[in-house]
């Protein structure tokens, strides 16, 4: 199964995550299909990037978030969207 998922970059204790499709069995900061977008804690307010495109094609695909990137996609109005694709409201 394919997860979208935080993988973490940065030095230490210097943190920022890129977000990206990845086989669920890989390990955290492995091997990913492809970059779908970044987020930044540390800056105020957070940095959230998701390319809108990809994220829709993956999750369309079938690719299962994980808490935390359901919580950005909720923020950016991405899940939205497809929660009203996948309803046939649109």
């Amino acid at each position: 199964m394919v997860r979208i998922r935080l993988r973490r970059m940065g030095g230490k204790k210097k943190p920022y995550y890129r977000v990206v499709a990845a086989d669920a069995r890989s390990p955290r900061d492995g091997r990913f299909i492809e970059t779908l977008g970044r987020y930044d804690p540390r800056q105020e307010p957070s940095l959230i990037e998701l390319d809108e495109e990809k994220v829709l094609d993956w999750l369309r695909k079938g690719a299962q978030p994980t808490d935390q990137v359901r919580r950005l996609m909720e923020i950016k109005g991405i899940w939205q969207k497809f929660q009203e694709e996948k309803s046939g409201k649109r």
